[in-house]
């Protein structure tokens, strides 16, 4: 019983990150590659046509398909549009 207890208080606090995370939809016709760098890790994001991914809990610089690189803090939403983004 107390194990159920933990479960139901702590799931709601690892899912709570997330809501802080930056939103990415891609609207172009085709995937695009985000260069994301968070915490001195580089990583690259495929997003493709139409998709959304959330990014960047804790903050990060993003690179955008046309060479722009953009600080998020991690609550921004962002369209990309023809290669670059557009931060909402």
């Amino acid at each position: 019983m107390m194990a159920r207890f933990a479960a139901v208080l702590l799931v709601p606090l690892l899912a709570a990150p997330a809501a802080y995370a930056a939103s990415v939809t891609n609207t172009d016709p085709a995937a695009v590659v985000l260069v994301i760098t968070e915490s001195g890790q580089r990583v690259e994001v495929v997003v493709d046509a139409g998709a959304s991914e959330s990014l960047c809990p804790s903050g990060c610089f993003m690179t955008t398909p046309d060479g722009d690189r953009i600080g998020l803090d991690g609550g921004e939403t962002i369209d990309i549009v023809k290669g670059s983004a557009v931060v909402k």
